[in-house]
């Protein structure tokens, strides 16, 4: 858990306005940044044009945008996502110059990807950068962009979804433990993903790296579908249980595969531990034991 961990939210607060006023007001923030000037007016103009305590839908006009919060949950950045046609630009800054030179950037960029393929279903993220900006162009380039065009006051960098979900597949981007899952589960999930039922973004991504197999080859101390495991999210211990969502029973502690506890969960094994966000704040999972596993006891009808 000490590989560099940011999450992307969508909700922007007075505050957060206020803090990205604050970071753009930074020339080494804002001295390579292409939309500067539209991001400082937009900020201006929610500001000044409502009291209200949530500026998301001001922020969201023309393209979405998302705060990265770090794994202590303060902000750290901002991303700008901005789709035309198939097509979506990311603009990204880390605006919080006392956490440069951590890989923020590099792990905001994935998660960028993760929004802008799974969810908005972007067949290309373009990326332009000014030529001095070699951080940036490093930090692209390390998250498996390919650059397109270069001239002297601007390059092109891109990734296209086939790319994106072929590295996925091979765990190039090794930002987590590795999972697995079978067959028949990854059968039905996807069917499930695929009517769309609840927020699939995280469940997909994690489908998509998984590593499949058959049932009778899953490892024991992996956490399948209908599986119970013992699981420890920050200090607290208790008994999970990952269902399919039309058997879900929260008081029970029967956890949908689709909630943020179930989708972080699904696939690991003992010991493992990871950063998750759940219920808008990043807590710290680990999975003590797997009590019992459908595959492991021979009950592949579940």
């Amino acid at each position: 858990m000490n590989k560099p961990f940011i999450s992307l939210c969508p909700e922007i607060t007075r505050a957060h306005a206020l803090k990205l006023m604050d970071w753009l007001e930074d020339e080494r923030v804002t001295c390579y940044l292409s939309d500067s000037r539209d991001v400082s007016r937009s900020i201006e103009h929610a500001i000044d044009r409502t009291q209200l305590p949530i500026l998301t839908h001001l922020f969201n006009q023309g393209g979405r945008f998302f705060m990265a919060y770090d794994r202590h949950d303060d902000p750290v950045g901002f991303v700008r996502l901005i789709k035309t046609g198939s097509a979506c630009e990311i603009v990204l800054a880390i605006g919080d110059s006392d956490k440069w030179g951590q890989n923020l950037g590099t792990r905001t960029i994935r998660e960028s990807m993760k929004l802008a393929f799974l969810d908005m279903r972007a067949k290309t993220l373009i990326a332009k950068i000014h030529p001095d900006n070699q951080r940036s162009q490093k930090a692209f380039k390390r998250s498996g962009f390919r650059l397109e065009s270069e001239t002297p006051t601007m390059t092109s960098w891109a990734m296209t979804a086939g790319r994106y979900l072929q590295l996925l597949r091979e765990d190039a981007f090794r930002d987590a433990p590795g999972i697995y899952i079978t067959e028949m589960d990854k059968a039905k999930l996807d069917s499930l993903i695929a009517l769309e039922e609840g927020p699939v973004v995280q469940l997909e991504h994690e489908l998509e790296r998984a590593i499949v197999v058959e049932a009778d080859q899953v490892p024991s101390n992996v956490v399948t579908m209908n599986s119970r495991a013992l699981v420890q999210l920050d200090n607290e211990a208790f008994e999970v249980a990952l269902v399919y969502p039309e058997d879900a029973d929260h008081s029970a502690g029967k956890h949908s595969v689709c909630s943020d506890l179930g989708a972080a969960i699904l696939g690991y094994q003992e010991g493992d531990a990871i950063n998750w966000r759940i219920a808008g704040r990043t807590r710290q999972i680990e999975i003590r034991k797997v009590l019992y596993q459908p595959e492991a006891a021979g009950d592949y009808h579940l």
